[in-house]
């Protein structure tokens, strides 16, 4: 009877009539490896092929084009390759890393023929970051700045070719920052970029070691009631960006950062807690600013500023405009007017392209009873991301 390997519980006759030898082309699984092997290769070629052969159509194109720079962001085509990606993927990959690996292929291609300036509100590793990455991948060169007036001023001057700032946040509402820069340069909203905002507590301590806890504002207020049931020792600090908390974070014992998971592996901290936003479905939404229009996708929002007379009913019968045209209104905010001037601001985002016929009909109905409209831009209606 065969004696029991008290180390591996198999038998060891078992073991020894095993060949040992490695020049036996005899084994199964090493025929099944080597044919992966063969074949891993053999597509490895054929996809480096394809890639190469897809980035030299795509720099032809943006060749071809009248004005080639204004190729180079194409919100229209990457909504486009977005869609084929959500119909199309198959699996076992994932739609974020699908759409990552034609994200750096496609801007890869464009940075051939021109490198974007992309200014971004800073520092790197914050969300607005991620979201900049998300849409023009990291060929672009990507200029953080310390603050939202400081995009805008960076793209006006001709210092960046866009910028990107956010908007919106479905917890917090409206960012004011950036609404009111529209009303102080002639700069655009030429696409968006929505994420889903997940938060995280980093820290290199214990839990119970916390006393404080970092993070810009908006980002506290997001996990104010999670870090009010579980974190009640904690002073909460807040800081520019939830970069610098992370850092913090880093540098200070007993301190912690409310970030993300990309922050985490920058600074080199410890995932306490994962995902400890209030709102599940977080999600801020990025203005891509620039001083150019796209073209209509048949899936658009558009965006104006309306000054009306400061008088009872004018806000009602600018309203009644887009209802008579069957326009839906998805947002609007209010800003008092800056100066001696009394009266408010308006900013109107709806549903359209600003090329529409019925959309253009109701630009030109509100044209007629304002003081003062002013297109924003028209852009294709983006999903979240993870």
């Amino acid at each position: 009877m065969a004696k029991k390997d008290p180390k591996r519980g198999k038998s060891s006759s078992a073991r020894s009539a095993k060949p040992k030898s490695h020049a036996s082309h005899g084994s199964g699984t090493r025929e099944s490896s080597a044919g992966g092997d063969g074949e891993i290769r053999r597509l490895d070629r054929e996809i480096l092929k394809l890639i190469n052969r897809r980035a030299q159509i795509t720099i032809k194109q943006i060749e071809s084009q009248s004005s080639p720079h204004k190729a180079l962001f194409s919100p229209v085509i990457d909504e486009s390759l977005t869609e084929l990606i959500q119909k199309g993927n198959s699996g076992p990959l994932g739609e974020p890393a699908v759409r990552g690996v034609y994200r750096e292929m496609i801007t890869g291609a464009r940075s051939l023929v021109k490198t974007l300036r992309i200014a971004y509100l800073g520092p790197a590793y914050s969300f607005t970051h991620l979201a900049a990455l998300e849409r023009f991948g990291s060929s672009a060169s990507l200029m953080p700045v310390n603050n939202i007036a400081a995009v805008f001023e960076e793209v006006n001057r001709g210092h960046a070719d866009y910028g990107i700032a956010p908007i919106e946040n479905s917890t917090d509402g409206r960012v004011v920052d950036t609404l009111d820069m529209f009303t102080r340069l002639p700069l655009k909203i030429c696409g968006e970029v929505q994420l889903s905002i997940h938060h995280n507590l980093l820290a290199r301590c214990q839990r119970g070691d916390i006393v404080e806890v970092y993070s810009k504002p908006q980002a506290l207020s997001q996990c104010r009631e999670w870090l009010s049931r579980n974190m009640p020792q904690a002073r909460l600090i807040e800081v520019t960006s939830t970069s610098t908390a992370a850092q913090l974070a880093r540098d200070k014992f007993g301190a912690a950062a409310v970030a993300s998971r990309q922050a985490a592996v920058q600074y080199e901290l410890q995932i306490i807690v994962a995902d400890i936003e209030d709102n599940k479905n977080n999600i801020t939404r990025f203005a891509v600013i620039g001083d150019e229009a796209t073209k209509p996708t048949g899936d658009d929002k558009t965006a104006v500023l309306l000054q009306i007379p400061h008088k009872p009913g004018t806000l009602a019968d600018a309203l009644l405009s887009i209802k008579k045209n069957s326009i839906n209104l998805t947002w609007i905010e209010s800003f008092p007017l800056k100066g001696p001037e009394v009266g408010y601001l308006f900013f109107l985002e709806f549903e359209g392209h600003a090329g529409d016929a019925k959309t253009k009909r109701m630009l030109e109905e509100l044209e007629r009873k304002a003081v003062r409209l002013e297109l924003l831009g028209s852009y294709p209606r983006s999903e979240p991301v993870e």
